[in-house]
């Protein structure tokens, strides 16, 4: 039986994931990690496939009212089991209960999965930030919660 859970984790249960999310390269390390999360409200989501991590999503508040979906990730043969799209309600759900108005997010053309689900989420374009080419430019994203 297939069994995954969506739980808290931990900053070993991201890396432990990266390593075999092939977007990452095994850039992410956990001083990376607590180095961006200091000092700020955080969440860690990892999703399990019965005892095996095999995605996370992490975001961080940038003020009071503005949470920002920093990170995540799902292994290639779990993707199309919806688990990104699950972590990414958890996600909205948590920072609605704990405030926050609205959730930023970045991604990149190169990721375009991530940018249809955005969009089919309800999150709209709000920004553009140019890195030298149109590959490595990020495009900006938001999502009013405050309303949900």
């Amino acid at each position: 039986m297939v069994a995954y859970q969506f739980i808290e984790g931990t900053i070993e249960d991201i890396v432990a994931v990266q390593a075999f999310v092939p977007e990452f390269n095994h850039s992410i390390t956990p001083t990376t990690v607590a180095e961006r999360l200091a000092g700020k409200s955080a969440l860690i989501l990892v999703a399990k496939y019965n005892t095996t991590p095999i995605g996370f999503k992490v975001g961080y508040s940038l003020n009071n009212e503005e949470f920002y979906s920093w990170l995540g990730g799902v292994v290639p043969e779990h993707r199309q089991m919806k688990v990104a799209s699950q972590l990414r309600q958890l996600q909205e759900r948590w920072a609605i209960e704990h405030g926050f108005k609205a959730i930023k997010v970045k991604s990149m053309n190169q990721f375009p999965n991530m940018l249809h689900m955005l969009i089919a989420s309800g999150y709209d374009i709000c920004g553009y930030e140019n890195n030298g080419s149109v590959t490595n430019s990020k495009i900006e994203f938001i999502k009013d919660i405050a309303q949900t």
